[in-house]
């Protein structure tokens, strides 16, 4: 499904070509190489795949108009999709879109099996095709499989290295238990997107975005067995955030792991904790300032 972000735009495209979970910088390189074409630039997405994805598709949609994108061909990862021949889905793709330069990295794979292949591509495609060779850092090829290797090891700081756009996690501030808000800790509760990839469960120091304003914040990925609760929960305390944030949308950029999520020997023992996450929280974020999220 085409899902256009500039209207107007008639072509003929720029157009990249991958799957596209999170933005790298290895993709960052594809992006520059179709800008200076002097053509609006689309690109394909994909979604549905197992292990969950850096961005679902809505939250790649406010990353894909940030970074200049006019449209993305979104494709869910039905068994039909999977079952396309990589001729098929070439022809269909290019009836669909107007085209005059096509880019993609060269571990490319599309269609059945993954047996599409750059050269394939190059044989069908009705104009150039420019295949850029894969980016590394630090003597790794820049991937998102890394990217999630980092985030499942509670290093949101190494992701976001090798990202254009920092991981984020966001959704709608929900009613929780109101417990810290009983000993000077409230927080906003929120439910992670379905498909949404985790980061490691523990405690960070995060930047959260909300009403326009950029707060330093203690957030709380997974359980909190001090008031007995096991399920897994995304809490967000906003250091020095006065308001009601019900039903407001709330930002959380993971910036540093603080510690492991531990049981604490009653309220007081947990407060003293939290102290001393709000000092180092605090000691890692400027507080607030103005944003444009």
């Amino acid at each position: 499904m085409l899902k256009y972000f500039k209207e107007g735009e008639k072509g003929p495209f720029a157009l990249l070509l991958g799957g596209f979970d999170g933005f790298h910088k290895g993709h960052g390189e594809l992006l520059k190489a179709a800008k200076e074409t002097g053509l609006p630039v689309g690109l394909t997405a994909l979604s549905g795949g197992k292990g969950g994805e850096l961005f679902p598709l809505p939250e790649r949609e406010r990353i894909f108009r940030a970074l200049g994108f006019c449209f993305a061909d979104e494709h869910l990862l039905t068994q039909d999709f999977k079952n396309t021949s990589p001729e098929d889905f070439l022809r269909d793709l290019f009836s669909r879109i107007p085209v005059s330069a096509v880019f993609c990295g060269e571990d490319f794979r599309f269609g059945k099996d993954a047996a599409g292949t750059p050269e394939l591509l190059r044989s069908l495609a009705p104009c150039p095709v420019s295949v850029l060779p894969l980016a590394a850092a630090g003597g790794e090829k820049i991937a998102v499989s890394r990217i999630k290797e980092y985030l499942a090891e509670g290093e949101p700081e190494k992701a976001n290295e090798l990202l254009l756009y920092p991981y984020f996690v966001e959704g709608a501030a929900e009613h929780g238990r109101a417990v810290g808000r009983t000993y000077g800790f409230p927080t906003a509760n929120l439910t992670l997107p379905k498909g949404k990839f985790p980061i490691k469960e523990g405690v960070y120091a995060a930047h959260a975005c909300v009403k326009g304003g950029e707060w330093a914040s203690i957030v709380n990925f997974g359980p909190c067995p001090t008031f007995g609760v096991e399920d897994r929960k995304t809490e967000a305390h906003l250091i020095g955030f006065d308001g009601n944030l019900y039903g407001e949308k709330v930002t959380l950029f993971p910036v540093k792991f603080l510690r492991p999520i531990q049981k604490f020997d009653g309220k007081d023992a947990l407060e003293r904790q939290l102290e001393r996450d709000r000092a180092a929280a605090l000691a890692l974020i400027p507080n607030t300032k103005e944003n444009n999220v």
